[in-house]
């Protein structure tokens, strides 16, 4: 075999030889273990192999030592994406979900070593989500929840059109690597003893005691609708919230008598149980109950929020802290599992926006004056207690006001001990033991991966699992820009710019997030969906065009009255003043073709870009509108049925005013509307009443609709499919050249 190899044109084997090994193994792609490996099978000095590797290496990885700029969609999507991080109860094991490309499994990490390893077998993409990751105490086992909750007729997202049907289910998987279906339902909660699951199906609370022959059962039948499940640490008690749609309860079953008992009963929204270390009280979050129902409209002041504690064996209660009148009067959370944490030293650590930046403070069962945790001009946004209960682990935007990184703090009070820094992202904290943490990492051109960090040591998890395709070279790092509105206020934005863009004039595009309360970052976002925007921006950038992605007002980053602005969203769509202060921006730039600036968005995005279009056509020459909002009062009722526009006139009236139905007149420029019909945080409906507006103005518009898909799209080749479309349909009206 060897005088065989040897016998052969070298310019011809290396070069397949090269790509043989690169597309079995994408875990040789460096340089220097190619060459080794190559001499090994052929003994050439390795100067004489150089000419031919780099020759191999172009062939089989264009993206290496491509032009900037040059690669393709299916390139920029390929990385599977990290989410649902999850340490086990002693932080000796942690579990997240990889999606890659559409197949979704679940991968654990033990120490000491945290070597990553899959625990589930699914190989194909379903459209099948999996969440609510949950340890059993000993870490020998993890439940979790398949497939997506049923929307308002009792169906189940199925975007594959299986014929017979799909479920949300429970599933287990164990240390041998199998998984296997254990009932329907979601949330589950394993007890501290390990003995039994408990999770929700249709409202109700339902169990199964683990590592028998058992069938699952409900617990018991209740009014309303349960939810946020939280054992006792002695396993015989289950608090839970019991929903009853305009008030909630926190209730208690008892499993050694079977009873349900309802603490500190009031006419108020109780929500957010956490058991004290000793089992003997309940603490919780009470929020004032109102016959005011309204959605998508700011909230500076309310009827000040509380923190109460409730005796678990006679039900009384009584309050520990208050919220002021005023700024922080409206509860708001950080990201966690639960907003409230009770540390074995006797602390309650919560949220609170006193100062009008979204904090952590601390106080004792007993009361009295709350201890600020996290002072400055920042916001806390994910938050989680360390093992030994001593300390909170948080990312925040503290001294990087457009970036992430990892703090821990002291329950008692005391300087913030800062875990990562750079240029980099950092997010979703996970406590593991010694100190360790787990979390998602990203960079502006590197796509989020888990990675670990103890003693000031960061270590990546998962970059070996980014594809070789993947285009790191060829990406570019966006630059901070600042903005003023007509109205005065500033408004943060990222600038992506292609190689050369100092020279000539190019179309751009300006994009605008969903939610609202999200924020685009500087770097690759830590969230799927907008990591996934994140990447369309990249390969906009990639075909020639300037990107302004726009953290507009009543977004989350820049505190509370940034998020609670003015006449925002259905109550004046002031926003829109950010959208206006974006497309002037673009055109006072040496380097932008001003006849050629477009709009992108997806959800509150695509109610921005459809705002832009319609009020502003002559300044925007074309839209790709991601199921956005048309009609606030069609919105408003999807979230709060409650709500009877025609009961309110005065408010219905300017919450159309305040969306893109009300300028179908001066509406000119043509639009992608995009939407999947089983949505259901923007009803379907939206693209249907606004395809209908736009025929009768002879509005030119196109269409992308996916039978059964959702809001966030189950499905990666409904993605790629989806931004395929929106950049031939931004060339054709953007780019003259490539218009038919």
């Amino acid at each position: 075999m060897r005088a065989v190899l040897e016998a052969i044109e070298p310019s011809y084997l290396y070069t397949r030889l090269v790509i043989y090994l690169v597309h079995r193994d994408e875990r040789v792609t460096k340089p220097v273990r190619l060459l080794s490996i190559v001499q090994n099978l052929v003994p050439v000095h390795p100067l004489r192999l150089m000419p031919y590797l780099v020759v191999s290496l172009l062939s089989a990885f264009p993206c290496l030592c491509a032009t900037p700029g040059q690669f393709t969609l299916t390139d920029v999507l390929s990385a599977p994406f990290p989410s649902d991080l999850a340490a086990s109860p002693h932080g000796d094991a942690f579990a997240w979900v990889m999606d890659a490309q559409g197949v979704r499994n679940i991968w654990i990490a033990r120490a000491p070593a945290f070597i990553p390893v899959r625990m589930t077998p699914f190989t194909t993409e379903d459209g099948q989500t999996l969440t609510d990751l949950t340890w059993s105490p000993d870490a020998s086992l993890l439940l979790f929840t398949r497939g997506g909750s049923a929307n308002g007729r009792g169906e189940n997202p199925n975007p594959l059109h299986v014929t017979e049907g799909v479920n949300q289910e429970i599933w287990l998987a164990e240390n041998n690597g199998t998984a296997r279906r254990l009932a329907g339902g979601h949330a589950p909660a394993i007890s501290p003893d390990g003995k039994i699951a408990a999770w929700l199906l249709g409202g109700q609370i339902w169990s199964i005691p683990l590592g028998g022959s058992q069938v699952p059962a409900p617990v018991a039948h209740a009014r309303g609708s349960a939810n946020s499940l939280a054992w006792s640490p002695d396993s015989t008690r289950l608090a839970f919230v019991s929903d009853r749609t305009d008030h909630s309860f926190i209730g208690i079953y008892n499993f050694s008598n079977k009873s349900i008992d309802y603490v500190d009963a009031g006419a108020d929204l109780d929500q957010a149980p956490v058991w004290s270390p000793d089992g003997r009280e309940i603490a919780f979050i009470r929020v004032p109950g109102s016959r005011y129902a309204f959605a998508w409209g700011p909230k500076r002041t309310g009827l000040p929020w509380s923190v109460r504690i409730a005796d678990a064996q006679t039900g009384k209660g009584r309050e520990i802290w208050r919220a002021r009148p005023g700024m922080g009067s409206v509860f708001w959370p950080v990201t966690a599992a639960n907003p409230l944490f009770w540390s074995r030293e006797g602390r309650i650590v919560f949220p609170w926006e006193g100062d009008g930046w979204l904090h952590l403070y601390s106080v004792t069962p007993q009361g009295g004056t709350a201890t600020l945790l996290t002072p400055g001009s920042f916001e806390v946004e994910n938050a989680a207690l360390s093992v030994d209960h001593r300390n909170i682990l948080f990312s925040s935007n503290q001294n990087d006001i457009d970036r992430r990184h990892l703090w821990s703090v002291a329950i008692s009070g005391g300087p913030e001990v800062q875990l990562t820094k750079g240029t980099g992202i950092e997010a979703r904290p996970v406590p593991l033991a010694d100190s360790v943490v787990g979390f998602v990492r990203s960079e502006a051109k590197a796509f989020p991966r888990i990675a670990l960090v103890a003693n000031g040591a960061v270590r990546d998890l998962t970059a070996d699992q980014i594809p070789a395709a993947f285009p790191a070279a060829a990406l570019v790092s966006p630059e901070p820009v600042e903005l003023t509105s007509t109205d005065g206020i500033r408004i943060h934005a990222q600038l992506f710019r292609p190689p050369g863009a100092s020279t000539g004039r190019h179309p751009a595009v300006i994009f605008f997030h969903g939610g609202a309360r999200r924020q685009m970052v500087l770097g690759w976002q830590y969230m799927s969906y907008y990591s996934q925007a994140y990447a369309f921006d990249q390969y906009l950038v990639s075909r020639g065009y300037i990107v302004l992605s726009v953290n507009y007002r009543a977004g989350t980053g820049y505190g509370e009255r940034f998020r609670e602005a003015l006449n925002y969203g259905a109550t004046g769509g002031s926003e829109f003043a950010d959208v206006m202060a974006a497309g002037t921006y673009l055109r006072g730039r040496a380097d932008v073709e001003t006849a050629h600036i477009g709009l992108w968005g997806g959800s509150y995005g695509g109610y921005l870009t459809a705002m832009g279009l319609a009020r502003a056509s002559n300044m925007f020459a074309a839209g790709v509108d991601f199921h956005g909002v048309h009609d606030w009062n069609l919105e408003i009722s999807n979230y709060v049925p409650a709500y009877e526009p025609e009961k309110r006139q005065a408010l219905s009236t300017t919450a159309f005013r305040s969306s893109p139905m009300a300028y179908m007149s001066t509406w000119k420029s043509p639009v992608l509307l995009i939407q999947g019909d089983d949505d259901r945080n923007v009803v379907f409906s939206q693209s249907i009443m606004l395809e209908e507006k736009l025929r009768e103005h002879g509005v030119h518009f196109e269409e992308l609709i996916f039978p059964d898909e959702v809001h966030e799209f189950l499905l990666h080749s409904h993605w790629l499919k989806a931004y395929e479309t929106a950049a031939d349909f931004l060339d054709r009206y953007l780019k003259p050249a490539t218009k038919n």
